[in-house]
This record gives structure tokens, C-alpha cells and sequence, in this order.
């Protein structure tokens, strides 16, 4: 016999196929990375709000035995909070479908050691004057 947390796991499995083909359906140019622009915050500011919403009904019905959320409720929220973590854990893996992998998981350019030691030998490199490159074009 299954335990209920793990039928909920399996619920929020189920839920998230069935959402991916309304949020990257296989005729649109979207991809999962399209909506977390800044990476893992942007997941994380979507869990906040998830969160916020759950407590902001729960205090409504914790006041009035009598409220009824409107929407979704807490079971759905709790299965969009197991979703959204897991796609944490993947951004942060680079495993999003779309995901840059030159950018790292806050979605910033990734700045590899090559580059920064280029940069540096570059930087040490002797620099002409403008009076010295004047005189190469001016006779």
C-alpha cells in the first residue's frame, strides 16, 4: 500500500505531463527555459508566490469555516510546489529543455577560465599611445 505522499508525488508526475503540452506544446517555438528568465529565481519567485497564495487561503479558512477557495486548491498548490522544486533541481543540473548551456543557473554567461586568463594576458599585453598610432597613418 502506497503511502498518501507518494500517491501525491505520483499526482504531481501526472500533472506535469499533462501541463507540458499546454506550456511547450510540440507546435510552438516555446521552451521550458522561455519562462525563467533569470533561472532558478525566477522558479523560486514562482514558488513564493505559490506559497503566499496557500497562506493566504488557508488564513481565509482558518477565519471562516464556511470559505471555499475559488480555484485551485491546496492539494493543487502542494503539486505545483513538487513541480516547480524539481525544475530547480533540473535548471540547476542544466537539464531544462531550451536551457543556454552557456549560461549558468541564473542564466548569466558562463565565464570559463580560458577566457579569464585571455582576458588577463591581453590586459598585460603593452598598449600603443595615441601619439604612437598618429604617427603610423600621419607622414
Amino acid at each position: 500500500m502506497d503511502k498518501e505522499s507518494i500517491k501525491i508525488i505520483n499526482e504531481a508526475i501526472a500533472l506535469q505531463l499533462r501541463k507540458s503540452d499546454d506550456y511547450q506544446n510540440k507546435e510552438s517555438w516555446i521552451k521550458q527555459a522561455d519562462y525563467y528568465p533569470r533561472g532558478v529565481l525566477t522558479i523560486l519567485d514562482i514558488v513564493y508566490a505559490k506559497v503566499l497564495r496557500m497562506y493566504s487561503v488557508i488564513e481565509a479558512m482558518e477565519k471562516d469555516p464556511n470559505y471555499e477557495q475559488n480555484f485551485e486548491s491546496i492539494e493543487d498548490s502542494c503539486k505545483d510546489l513538487i513541480n516547480y522544486a524539481s525544475f530547480i533541481g533540473a535548471y540547476a543540473r542544466g537539464g531544462i529543455e531550451g536551457q543556454d548551456p552557456t549560461k549558468d543557473f541564473l542564466n548569466r554567461e558562463v565565464v570559463s577560465k580560458d577566457m579569464v586568463e585571455r582576458a588577463l594576458k591581453k590586459s598585460k599585453e603593452p598598449k600603443q599611445s595615441l601619439y604612437d598610432l598618429k604617427s603610423e597613418y600621419v607622414d
